[in-house]
């Protein structure tokens, strides 16, 4: 067995854990336990790390709820889950990280089943990011330590290892099952690889796609309508490319042919915008558009395939309980999008890591709507002696209908966002097209409309924008308020272009959040030269 570094690598660098990029031995609690450490034996998954690290990779408390979201506990202590999925039944199944095992949490009967892995060996971890149902019965997930990919058989309760085709550094990350086939991004073997999900045993064929670009990594992928798979290839920091595979194409081309077809003759590639620096999460939407979360700022981004063109999105920033700040150096917080898809009315949801929050956006009505998510472990934050601070580090959700299931790697829950529950309130902008000169100002208004019977003792309104320096500025004329049951509040907002502004296009958000919910709605800006 190798030793097991790579999904800690890429926590530090993409997950942005630590904000550095690799230093993994720098990470607490993945690197050998110090001898001098207090270990106090449990018999649980909790004997990994010494007693200090236990609150931060264990959990703090009990599993918590609100009105959107309700969490359960997993039974076992410190497993650390991290990919989810469900199947047709409704049931819920994730990994555990940190026993190797799968389990099964019965949304009914609100119940946990863990199947015991017997062929895991004793005290490994491994960071397992993609994980999806086949309609065979079987759940597929990756393994990144030990370079595997995983089939368990819900009926026989049996696991299968397959083992994934590498050549030097690997690291198997996001998996989906599309028809007969499980597709697979190798995040840092830098390719896209393809297995028959029909096939068994420890050898078996696969073809795997090279990315166009040497020395990087293959982030997140999706597949169209048109069975064009579109993922990501980029250089940490330097920019990378859009790339999108005619598969359909490429297998219908190989069936009709008795030679080996160049697969690039199949590739194109579309350049990525400044500030899309580590896109993970890709979606595509009913209408071909591309998503994009862009996982080391508050951004995610719109490619549209017809004009080649991208569109920067911003989410509200993060709430001061999620990075605390205690030591007054954050100054400029982000949420991080992580992974990014879509729900039965084509609505993109994606989690945002460092805001401890589940997004959901309509880019019908261009509203967002951001879930707090209860439970926070202050170990992943700057929070000192704040009370409820910190982060749940919820890497990884699943969309059943009109439930949203999620994972807390480091507080070992698994919880669900109820999107039918009725929100508190709605937004509405008299103007959300506009275009201004440099050094002009125009005034809007921004309407909380009530959609429950009882006040709202506090209310906050948020706004954000896309533009990287000083270029707009935004002044509402209440910052925080109380919002009456029986009429909307109505909030003036003036924006303002800085004369030495670029003239381009922008996205600007304008909201109001509570401490549970935030919703905005976004207005196109246009800065004229």
């Amino acid at each position: 067995m190798k030793k097991q570094t790579k999904g800690i690598i890429f926590l530090v660098a993409i997950g942005s854990l630590l904000f550095f990029w690799g230093a993994a031995a720098s990470m607490k609690g993945f690197s050998p336990p110090d001898s001098e450490l207090e270990m106090t034996v449990t018999g649980t998954p909790a004997d990994n790390f010494p007693d200090e690290q236990r609150a931060q990779f264990c959990g703090t408390g009990v599993a918590k709820s609100n009105a959107y979201v309700k969490e359960y506990k997993i039974p076992t202590d410190c497993t650390q889950p991290l990919a989810i999925t469900t199947d047709p039944q409704g049931n819920v199944w994730f990994a555990e990280t940190n026993t190797g095992n799968i389990a099964k949490f019965n949304p009914i009967t609100e119940t946990f089943t863990e199947y015991e892995n017997p062929t895991w060996p004793k005290n490994a971890r491994s960071m397992m990011w993609g994980m999806d149902y086949s309609s065979d019965g079987t759940i597929w997930y990756t393994d990144e330590a030990f370079d595997s990919i995983w089939k368990f058989s819900i009926q026989d309760e049996n696991y299968q290892r397959l083992n994934y085709p590498t050549e030097g550094e690997s690291l198997p990350q996001r998996l989906q099952v599309d028809g007969s086939q499980v597709i697979v991004n190798d995040f840092s073997g830098n390719k896209i690889t393809f297995f028959d999900a029909a096939q068994s045993g420890g050898e078996f064929a696969y073809l795997s796609l090279p990315s166009p670009i040497p020395n990087s990594v293959t982030g997140g992928f999706a597949v169209d309508s048109n069975d064009n798979l579109w993922y990501t290839n980029w250089v940490f920091q330097q920019g990378g490319f859009l790339v999108r595979f005619a598969q359909g194409d490429y297998f219908a081309s190989l069936s009709n042919s008795e030679e080996a077809l160049p697969l690039f003759d199949f590739l194109q590639v579309f350049k990525l915008p400044l500030g899309l620096n580590t896109p993970n999460g890709a979606a595509v939407d009913s209408d071909g558009k591309i998503w994009l979360a862009e996982t080391s700022s508050s951004y995610f981004f719109r490619f549209d395939p017809e004009t080649e063109s991208f569109t920067k999105y911003v989410t509200s920033d993060p709430t001061i309980s999620t990075y605390g700040n205690a030591s007054g150096l954050i100054k400029n917080p982000v949420t991080r999008p992580y992974w990014i898809n879509l729900d039965e009315n084509d609505r993109l949801v994606f989690n945002e890591q460092t805001a401890n929050r589940i997004a959901i956006f309509d880019p019908k009505t261009e509203t967002l709507t951001e879930y707090m998510v209860p439970s926070k472990n202050p170990g992943w934050a700057d929070c000192e002696q704040i009370k409820d601070c910190g982060l749940a580090q919820i890497f990884d959700f699943t969309i059943d209908g009109s439930k949203i299931w999620f994972t807390e790697w480091v507080e070992n829950n698994i919880g669900v966002l109820d999107t039918s529950v009725q929100l508190p309130f709605k937004v509405e902008l008299d103007n959300t097209q506009i275009s201004l000169k440099k050094g002009e100002t125009i005034t809007l208004t921004l309407q909380v409309i009530p959609l429950t019977n009882s006040d709202i003792p506090i209310v906050q309104v948020i706004n954000a924008d896309t533009a990287e320096f000083s270029d707009i500025m935004i002044v509402t004329d209440v910052t925080q308020f109380q919002l009456d049951f029986d009429g909307p509040r109505m909030i003036q907002t003036s924006i303002t272009i800085d004369e030495n502004a670029l003239a381009i296009s922008h996205k600007i958000l304008i909201g109001a959040q509570t401490d549970e919910v935030t919703i905005s709605k976004y207005i196109t800006l246009t800065i004229e030269s």
